[in-house]
């Protein structure tokens, strides 16, 4: 008896031998014919890249045009053949897209928009694979009203005013020299001498409808990252993943950000040191340093303004204040130790990143954001966790302050004097003044009317606040119809990641939830017209919404391994059973 078991052992062992090796020939196969694929896509790809982007770059004159187009091109086809890829890929890029653009290409418009060659390809690649496998494209139905009522008003903003703007108006060169002297700046009346009345007969600047369509991608183009994240995120490795990833990014921009700092101290890097009159408070990229963009430095009147890896300071301040979410969900939310210890050295990185850069808000909302995240998380309670990341984190910002105490004063004396001339709430009132006196008609100026990259096609206001540009480029039906989406969104987020139950994966939900709830509602300056804050927040919508999914999977998972263990345990007791 104890033979013939033996016996059948032996042979399903054989048979699942031979069924491994001829597994392990077929994915070997497979792997061949992929590798061919790559190489043949890529040669391809380069001869076409080389084709047009040398006779153009020769023709122009400009062989950083003839590069980017080398590159570009293959980096459009393979996000299209690669889309979860390039998504990965488009989310790196993006903490080192102003370094590339202003080191690399010399400030070109197309390296401007290049982090979108891996974005755009990869939205189109994954909608056409859903279609086939028949998954839906709006991913939450309860999300689907208030968005295609936003981009319904977006659309006819777009062909009424700025379509509108492009067919009906006369060029502002076009006008006689009378009208001329008596045009508004922004082309948009004409006053009467006589009366002081304003007559409205105004001009176009530019190429209003272009204007138009680059602002309604600033407002509604990184929406479908919703859409993309929901279908690259599909486990809670990647999950996980996903924040290790970030916080990677995070340490290794925020070191070369001290490094810029340290070139700028020390003289290697002269900044704006040399500079005079209104120079000396202008930041530049001709002063750039290391890394990233326009840059200030200016001690010897006490101005400073980082770009780190980014364009400006601004996006920089953007990019630490997003982070220290990111940092804090990875030291709160991750299974490893080391991981969580490599969250709280990313944390601890980023305040010394918005002392050290020079602008006013990082200084501010920095340590804000991680109170707000450590009370709506619910982390606080959790002592054992906090108390020890909490004491660290503490020791390493008190020996750094200690270290470098003129720096922090004058960093709290500059955020003090700022606060003390212009206080957020005046200002915030002061634009949507301006924004409601503005206002022609019911849908607005036109969309890239308020919108900084948008000044190529035609001349923009200066709107710095984003509920109140909103206002100026759509009008009220634009502006309360933004509003109802995030509502809705951080409702439906909230209720999505709080039918979770699996500890980790609810605690990275509670906290992109809170990043979600806080830049929904953000009244100071325009966070969501600004990389990487305009990326992450719908990403992090995408992901979140996701959560319950990912959820149930983990919970299937652990119920087949408890069932795989019983198994097991039943079999070596059968054994032991039979044995004499």
């Amino acid at each position: 008896m104890v033979r013939a078991n033996r016996k059948r052992q032996k042979q399903s062992k054989s048979t699942t031998t031979k069924l491994n090796i001829k597994e392990r020939l077929i994915e070997k196969r497979k792997a061949r014919e992929a590798r061919k694929k790559l190489i043949s896509l890529f040669t391809v790809c380069l001869i076409i890249g080389v084709a047009f982007g040398l006779p153009l770059g020769f023709i122009l004159g400009n062989l950083k045009l003839a590069l980017g187009i080398i590159v570009g091109i293959p980096c459009l086809v393979f996000s299209y053949f690669y889309p979860r890829p390039a998504l990965w890929f488009f989310l790196v890029y993006m903490s080192f897209s102003g370094t590339v653009t202003y080191w690399v290409g010399g400030g070109n418009v197309l390296f401007q928009i290049a982090k979108d060659v891996f974005y755009l390809p990869a939205l189109v690649a994954l909608i056409q694979e859903c279609r086939r496998q028949r998954k839906p494209i709006i991913v939450n139905s309860k999300l689907s009203l208030t968005f295609f009522i936003v981009v319904a008003l977006g659309l006819m903003t777009l062909f009424f005013v700025n379509g509108g703007q492009q067919v009906a108006l006369p060029y502002c060169d076009d006008l006689s020299e009378y009208e001329k002297l008596l045009r508004a700046p922004d082309g948009s009346y004409i006053l009467n001498p006589e009366t002081g009345l304003v007559i409205f007969t105004p001009c176009k600047k530019g190429i209003p409808f272009l204007q138009g369509v680059l602002g309604f991608k600033v407002f509604l183009g990184y929406v479908p990252l919703i859409f993309c994240a929901y279908y690259l995120i599909e486990s809670k490795k990647q999950l996980v993943f996903l924040g290790r990833l970030l916080v990677v990014l995070a340490i290794v921009c925020c070191t070369l950000g001290i490094i810029q700092y340290f070139l700028l101290y020390v003289g290697i890097c002269a900044g704006t040191r040399g500079a005079s009159g209104n120079e000396l408070f202008r930041a530049t990229t001709e002063a750039k340093c290391l890394v990233g963009g326009s840059l200030l430095y200016s001690p010897s009147q006490g101005q400073i303004r980082l770009p780190g890896t980014f364009v400006s300071p601004w996006h920089w301040a953007w990019f630490l204040i997003a982070n220290s979410f990111i940092t804090f969900t990875v030291a709160f939310s991750d299974t490893a130790l080391f991981w969580r210890t490599a969250g709280l050295g990313g944390l601890a990185l980023v305040f010394i990143n918005s002392v050290i850069c020079g602008q006013r808000i990082a200084l501010a909302l920095v340590p804000v954001c991680v109170v707000i995240s450590l009370i709506l998380t619910g982390q606080i309670a959790n002592l054992k966790r906090f108390i020890p990341i909490g004491t660290l984190l503490a020791l390493i910002l008190t020996t750094v302050a200690l270290a470098n105490p003129a720096i922090v004063q004058e960093r709290v004396d500059s955020f003090v004097a700022r606060w003390n001339t212009s206080p957020p709430h005046l200002f915030i009132e002061q634009q949507f003044n301006f924004a409601i006196e503005k206002q022609r008609g019911i849908l607005g100026r036109g969309l890239g009317k308020a919108t900084n990259s948008a000044r190529a096609f035609g001349d923009t206001a200066l709107v710095e606040t984003y509920h109140p540009k909103i206002l100026y480029e759509t009008g009220y039906p634009g502006l309360i119809a933004f509003l109802a989406f995030t509502i809705n969104i951080v409702i439906v987020t909230f209720i999505s990641y709080r039918s979770v139950k699996t500890k980790s994966i609810r605690s990275f939900g509670s906290s992109f939830w809170v990043f979600i709830l806080i830049i929904s509602f953000f009244p100071y300056w325009y966070p969501l017209d600004t990389d990487p804050v305009a990326v992450y927040y719908w990403f992090f919508v995408g992901v979140v919404l996701k959560l319950p999914k990912i959820d149930k999977q983990e919970k299937q998972n652990l119920s087949q391994d408890k069932i795989n263990l019983g198994s097991r345990k039943n079999k070596k007791f059968s054994r032991r059973s039979k044995i004499p």
